[in-house]
C-alpha cells in the first residue's frame, strides 16, 4: 500500500514491526525481504515516485572543507532515492579492502569477506545479475573484448557487472501491492524519540511539508537514507540522549569518505584507440561484464596505498565540419525534459558527473548556419559512418586521459555536523567537512605513474602526468566527488571506534539500526551499491530473527 502523507488524511499514529527510513536501494531491499511474512512494515520516503525540487531542497547544506561538496545535488530525495541516478556499476569489496592494513589508519572491518559472501550472491538477484558467477575473487565472467595484458604485479583487470536494475522503477509494483507492507510518501523523519533510559527508540515522529505531523511506533528501526542523511538523523535526535544516539564517543559524523576522482594524466600513443577500446562502456549495453584497471594487491602492499582504478577515455582529436555540424544540431532540436521530475533527474546526474549545467535559452549556433555547415559536410559523414562501420570511433583519438578513482583514507577530522541555519520542516541543515589525508597525496602520486607508466609500455606510448600529481603537498590535489558518501556511521565491535556494531545495530540502543554505505569503515574502489545490497539483506535477517517473537497484529490502515 501507498499513501501520500503529504495529503494530510493519515492517521496521527501508525504501528509496525519494523520501521524502515529511506526508500533506496537499503531501504528497498530491506522492505523487500519482508514481503509475505507475518511482519508489518512501514517504509518512510520523504519524497515522491519522482523528483521535485521542494522536496529535493532538504537536501540542501553547505561545504566547509578543503574539498567542495554540494549536500544538495549530489544525492536524490525519492522514491528509489540515488539509485535512480545510478550507472549499475556491481562489483564486491575486495578481501583486502576488509581487511585492517598497517598503512591505512583505522581500516578494517569486523567481518571478513567469507561472512559478506553469501549476500553478495543474494544481492545478484535483486541488482539482476544472477545470470554472471561470482566467487571469492569477484566476477568470473569474461568481457566480450579481451583486456590489455598489463604486469599483474602492478596493476590488473577487475571485472564489474553493470545492472540493469532501478530500484524505484522496478521494485516499486511488489512494494505497492504486498499486504503487510505500507510506504508513506512525503513522509520525513523529524526525530527520533528516544525512551528515558537512553537506549531504546519509542517512536518515530514525522512530518510533511503540507505541515501534517504524526509518529510511527514500531519495535525495530532501521535508517537507510544515505552517507550524510544518516548522521543527519542521529544528530538531531539529541532531546534525550546528548548528540545523540550512537554518539557517546562524538563519532557520529566523522570519517566522511568518498571516492575521489581526477585526472591523472595522458597517453601519448600511435594508436589511443586501441587501449580505449576493451574499456568503453559505450560500446556495448545490458548486463555485460566489463573490465577496470585497478591496483593489484601487490602494488598496495609494497608501496602502502590505498585501493584505487584508473579509466581511460579516448580524446578527441580535430572534429570534421560536417560531423560538428551534425552534433550541434542533435543538441538544438533535442527536446528538453517535459516535467519536473525528469529535469531534475538530469541536472542531478549532471551534477553528480561533475558536468556544467546548460545556460537557460543557450543554443550550439544557429539552426540555419548549423543546416549549412552539414551541407558542406556530407563527405565527413560518410567517413564517420565508414570508421563506425569498421568498428571505430567516428572521430579519431589524439590521446588517452587516464582518470583515476580512489579509495579515501578514514580520516576523523572529515565529517558531517550539523549547521545553524534550518530546513523547510525547521530542521537544521548538514554541513560537510570533506578533507584528505597525507596517505591519500600519497596515493595519487604513486599510483598515477604506476597506471601512466604500465598503460603507455602495453600501448607503446608515453605517460604525461598532469602537474598536481608531481607537485610538493602544499597544492591541493584536483580531485572531485563522485556522489559516493561513506563512513560517517562505520561499523566497528568497540562503540569507541566506530557508530554501529557488527550487525549494524547501534551502540547502546536496543532497537536502533542502520543500512546503507555510512557503515563502512573504509571504501575500497568499488560501487558502492552491490554492498550496500548485501549488507541490508545481512541486516534483514538479522531483523527477522530479532522479530520472531509476537508480530504486530493491528492492521496497518491509515
Amino acid at each position: 500500500m501507498i499513501v501520500d502523507y503529504l495529503e494530510g488524511s493519515a492517521a496521527a499514529r501508525l504501528d509496525a514491526d519494523i520501521c524502515i527510513v529511506g526508500a533506496g536501494a537499503a531501504g528497498i531491499a530491506i522492505a523487500r525481504s519482508f514481503i509475505g511474512t507475518p511482519l508489518r512494515v512501514c517504509l518512510l520516503e520523504s519524497g515522491g515516485l519522482a523528483g521535485e525540487r521542494r522536496s529535493q531542497a532538504l537536501y540542501e547544506g553547505h561545504s566547509i572543507g578543503g574539498l567542495p561538496i554540494d549536500p544538495g545535488t549530489s544525492r536524490m530525495r525519492a522514491f528509489g532515492g540515488s539509485c535512480n541516478l545510478w550507472g549499475g556499476g556491481c562489483i564486491p569489496l575486495s578481501a583486502l579492502d576488509l581487511c585492517p592494513r598497517d598503512w591505512v589508519m583505522y581500516s578494517g572491518w569486523p567481518i571478513a569477506a567469507a561472512e559478506l559472501e553469501p549476500y553478495y550472491q543474494r544481492a545478484r538477484a535483486i541488482c539482476g545479475i544472477d545470470a554472471h558467477a561470482l566467487d571469492g575473487n569477484g566476477f568470473n565472467s569474461s568481457p566480450a573484448t579481451a583486456p590489455i595484458r598489463f604486469d599483474a604485479d602492478k596493476i590488473t583487470n577487475q571485472i564489474f557487472i553493470r545492472a540493469p536494475v532501478l530500484f524505484g522503477r522496478d521494485y516499486l509494483g511488489e512494494l505497492e501491492r504486498a499486504p503487510n507492507i505500507i510506504m508513506l510518501l512525503h513522509a520525513n523523519l523529524l526525530e527520533l524519540d528516544i525512551a528515558p533510559d537512553g537506549e531504546t527508540v519509542q517512536c518515530a515522529r514525522i512530518g510533511s511539508l503540507g505541515g501534517h505531523r504524526g509518529v510511527v511506533c514500531a519495535r525495530h528501526y532501521v535508517l537507510a537514507c544515505g552517507g550524510i542523511e544518516n548522521a543527519r538523523l542521529l544528530l538531531l535526535s539529541d532531546a534525550v540522549v546528548p548528540g545523540g544516539p550512537g554518539n557517546a564517543c562524538g563519532l557520529v559524523g566523522r570519517y566522511f569518505m568518498d571516492h575521489p576522482s581526477g585526472k591523472l594524466g595522458a597517453i601519448m600513443a600511435g594508436a589511443p584507440d586501441r587501449l580505449v577500446r576493451p574499456y568503453d562502456r559505450e560500446r556495448v549495453r545490458g548486463t555485460v561484464p566489463l573490465p577496470e584497471i585497478c591496483l593489484s594487491e601487490q602494488s598496495q602492499r609494497a608501496y602502502r596505498l590505498l585501493n584505487g582504478r584508473v579509466h581511460p577515455f579516448a580524446v578527441e582529436g580535430p572534429v570534421p565540419r560536417g560531423l560538428g555540424a551534425m552534433r550541434g544540431l542533435r543538441k538544438v532540436m533535442r527536446p528538453a525534459a517535459g516535467d519536473e521530475g525528469s529535469q531534475l533527474e538530469a541536472d542531478l546526474l549532471a551534477a553528480t558527473r561533475n558536468e556544467a549545467l546548460p545556460e537557460a535559452g543557450a543554443a550550439t549556433g544557429s539552426r540555419a548556419r548549423l543546416f549549412l555547415q552539414l551541407g558542406m559536410g556530407v563527405g565527413d559523414l560518410a567517413r564517420a559512418l565508414a570508421r563506425k562501420w569498421a568498428d571505430k570511433p567516428a572521430v579519431r583519438s589524439s590521446h588517452v586521459d587516464l582518470v583515476g578513482y580512489f579509495e579515501q583514507a578514514p580520516n576523523p577530522d572529515s565529517r558531517v555536523t550539523l549547521g545553524h541555519d534550518r530546513d523547510a520542516l525547521g530542521q537544521r541543515k548538514v554541513c560537510v567537512d570533506w578533507r584528505l589525508t597525507e596517505l591519500d597525496r600519497h596515493t595519487y602520486r604513486i599510483a598515477a605513474h604506476l597506471f601512466g607508466d604500465e598503460l603507455a609500455r602495453a600501448c607503446g606510448g608515453r605517460f604525461q602526468p598532469e602537474p598536481w600529481v608531481d607537485a610538493d603537498d602544499s597544492a591541493p590535489p584536483r580531485v572531485q566527488g563522485t556522489a559516493h558518501h561513506l563512513g560517517t556511521t562505520r561499523m566497528a565491535d568497540d562503540p569507541r571506534q566506530g557508530v554501529v556494531d557488527r550487525h549494524c545495530r547501534v551502540h547502546g540502543m536496543d532497537n536502533l539500526h542502520i543500512a546503507g554505505s555510512s557503515v563502512f569503515p573504509t571504501g575500497g574502489w568499488a560501487f558502492p551499491t552491490f554492498t550496500i545490497v548485501a549488507l541490508s539483506l545481512r541486516l534483514a535477517d538479522r531483523l527477522q530473527t530479532l522479530c520472531a517473537g509476537p508480530a504486530i497484529t493491528a492492521a496497518l490502515s491509515i
